[in-house]
């Protein structure tokens, strides 16, 4: 095909035929330009890049009329295939969502905000808790995993919400996600500030803020590809960190540090295994979910992959080895290495590296210039959880905009797949960090905390929920379990337990707001007004869910769906499921017992 667009070149007579208008008026072999071909004379380079944030009119999240506003499903096959082709379903690699399942969410939650949860319930209370929340978490991600394959929804869990429970909670899940990641975003930031205090730096905190803001602004002005190439080197620091950590912590319990002698258990006992009682645990179960918070991000990117059917069962899997290993045994190790009542911890928050029970172990073993290594980790942890924040609510705004749920401005999608609008707007709230160079610092970031504390709870909560109602459903319609293409290991009894686990989460919560857990020293939070502003740093999510809820129901009267009335067919990606899995089945027949095991765990 010719270079330039009006040179003359060969007529192909299925391109330039008469009748297809392609040959001039009079005939004669010239081409006349075609104007819909893709190959074009390259423009300047200032040009390639402002026309990349032109938007893009075949660019959709999801396309309209998957699920809509009143639960209304249009248009099935149209919009199947939609989702099938949607720009941001066809960036993220494998290896990109292998290590987003590994490391992903592995942030301040673990590194930092454990140091809460040792000092406020000692060392078998984050055990416990943490196990629990772990198990909960499990069930959640195998019940998202099973929907996410059958129904790739790119951008938001707020649809599974509407398609399978009531369209007015799925529009209340669906800002519930989008203002938990909104404001993680400036938190995030001030926290990476707060850790370059460690080496005493004079640099002013706003400095750093705009530092940290444009490294992660401008990933995500990469695209989903930006974030997942990110997402792969920030997570392979992050695995490498915590199993060295491990080792590391079994060596210094056994007597090999450098300080030598036996630790083994005896924190245990003295000062002891629990603190503040039972209310100390139940403290420590939101710190724990606060922790693992971001584990679901692997069902979104998940859905933003060629083959969510063959991708997504593996991710899935690999979270569990990420609860056991990453956080059990490393946050085991931290229970043998750091007493509860270490002076360090008083006070710890989720971004202050000094309070680390990871940097406390290693400081205490006499080790030299290895809390400053352990420190860079914690920065870099927190800059990817700023990183998956723009990714997360940009994703989310876009997907609630196209279902009318959001404003339409939202949806704007540029020639690169960028939901630009989205992230531009998820980008300016994150210069609420600045806030860390005034006055007012800690009452603002205390209620930006509050709003995102226990919106991962309802996410979790909600897909354990839709998952019971969806197998309801397929079973109702006349459906066998055998042609889903991938089926939670937990099951139905899992979403069960991590639906209750939630609720008693949320229980637990409100106990510990009404009633706090006393400080280290002893002091308890008394006076009306002081416990009333706990309360509500602790429970402000739930009072703006159902506000969203309630708000949105009366206004346009959605219907509860029942079962027979779900729409199981919209979105599929696989036409073909029985004949592919048929195929499947003869293959995983023929492998060797070993790596039928292997494959049952990864």
């Amino acid at each position: 095909m010719a270079k330039e667009a009006f040179q003359e070149t060969k007529v192909d007579p299925l391109m330039s035929s008469p009748e297809s208008g392609s040959l001039d008026s009079n005939g004669v072999g010239h081409t006349q330009p075609i104007y819909d071909d893709k190959v074009e004379t390259k423009a300047s380079v200032p040009r390639r890049i402002v026309d990349s944030f032109r938007r893009d009119p075949h660019s959709r999240v999801t396309p309209s009329g998957v699920i809509g506003a009143n639960g209304v499903v249009f248009d099935a096959e149209a919009a199947a295939q939609a989702t099938a082709d949607s720009p941001l379903a066809r960036k993220l690699k494998g290896r990109h969502l292998q290590m987003i399942a590994i490391g992903g969410s592995i942030g301040t939650g673990l590194f930092v905000a454990s140091g809460k949860s040792l000092s406020n319930g000692g060392p078998a209370s984050v055990l416990i808790a943490y196990s629990l929340i772990g198990v909960m978490l499990f069930c959640t991600v195998q019940a998202l995993g099973e929907m996410a394959v059958l129904f790739p929804v790119a951008g938001s869990f707020s649809a599974y919400s509407t398609r399978f429970l009531d369209p007015a909670w799925g529009f209340a899940m669906g800002w519930n996600y989008a203002m938990q990641w909104l404001v993680v975003l400036p938190l995030e930031v001030v926290a990476a500030a707060i850790t370059v205090n460690y080496w005493n730096s004079k640099i002013s905190p706003a400095a750093w803020v705009a530092i940290f803001l444009t490294i992660i602004i401008s990933i995500n002005l990469f695209g989903v590809r930006g974030y997942g190439e990110a997402e792969f080197v920030f997570s392979i620091i992050k695995v490498i960190a915590v199993v060295g950590f491990i080792v590391l912590g079994i060596i210094l319990d056994i007597g090999g540090g450098p300080n030598g002698g036996y630790i083994g258990g005896k924190y245990w006992h003295n000062p002891g295994a629990f603190h503040n009682g039972f209310k100390g645990l139940c403290s420590v179960f939101v710190t724990a979910a606060f922790a693992f918070a971001g584990t679901e991000l692997v069902g979104l990117a998940a859905a933003e992959t060629a083959n969510p059917r063959k991708s997504l069962p593996t991710a899935v899997k690999q979270v569990f080895w990420r609860i056991a290993l990453f956080y059990i045994v490393s946050l085991t190790l931290v229970g043998l290495l750091v007493p509860y009542s270490d002076p360090r911890l008083i006070g710890s928050s989720t971004s202050d590296a000094k309070a680390s029970p990871f940097v406390v172990a290693i400081q205490n073993a006499g080790i030299t210039g290895l809390d400053s290594v352990m420190n860079v980790v914690i920065m870099i942890a927190v800059l990817s959880v700023g990183n998956s924040s723009i990714y997360g609510s940009s994703r989310t705004l876009a997907a609630l905009a196209e279902q009318g749920q959001a404003p339409k401005m939202f949806a704007y999608i540029d020639r690169k797949g960028r939901p630009l609008v989205a992230i531009v707007f998820a980008s300016a709230l994150g210069f609420l960090a600045f806030l860390a160079a005034s006055d007012k610092e800690e009452q603002a970031f205390l209620w930006m905390q509050a709003l995102s504390g226990l919106s991962s709870i309802f996410t979790w909560g909600s897909i354990c929920l839709c998952h019971i109602r969806f197998r309801r459903a397929w079973m109702r319609q006349g459906h066998t379990l055998d042609q889903l293409a991938f089926r939670s290991q937990a099951g139905v009894l899992g979403s069960w337990i991590g639906f209750l686990f939630n609720v008693l989460v949320l229980i637990a919560q409100f106990w510990t707001g009404i009633a706090p857990v006393p400080n280290q020293d002893g002091t308890r939070v008394t006076g009306a007004a002081a416990l009333t502003e706990n309360f509500f740093a602790a429970y402000l999510a739930v009072p703006i869910v159902l506000l969203f809820y309630i708000v949105y129901k009366i206004l346009y009267k959605t219907p509860f769906m029942r079962t027979q009335d779900m729409d199981l067919k919209t979105g599929v990606r696989e036409l073909d499921l029985r004949e592919l899995l048929a195929e499947e089945g003869a293959e995983k027949a023929q492998w060797p017992k070993w790596k039928k095991a292997y494959k049952l765990f990864c």
